[in-house]
């Protein structure tokens, strides 16, 4: 019987040993054999590298399209009190004459 501690991500049995890691065959999750599961926050940035937080403004770098609907966000758009989640589209937000949306980071930069 093996003593091998079960996966912190989906609670999996059948995790193995690989070099200093544990990994989980059924969701591919590693992490460190130093006892405890590694808890670490991921950090969003925007183009530049600097970290955004929630309540934060942005400004848009770039044109981007609106899917299903012929608006475009413009380049210089300032975009107020933002809120970060987890997912491809990092940012939820309300933009002026547009509504509710969800952008990438990758895109705004911190004003």
């Amino acid at each position: 019987m093996s003593n091998l501690p079960h996966c912190p991500s989906c609670d999996s049995e059948f995790t193995y040993e690989d070099r200093d890691l544990y990994v989980c065959p059924e969701c591919a999750h590693e992490w460190l054999q130093s006892g405890e599961a590694e808890e670490t926050e991921a950090v969003i940035k925007d183009s530049n590298g600097n970290p955004l937080a929630d309540g934060d403004t942005i400004t848009v770098i770039k044109d981007l399209k609106v899917k299903g609907s012929s608006l475009v966000v413009k380049v210089g758009t300032k975009v107020k009190n933002i809120r970060l989640v987890d997912g491809d589209h990092d940012i939820d937000c309300k933009i002026e004459g547009i509504g509710p949306m969800k952008l990438k980071s990758e895109f705004v930069k911190k004003a």
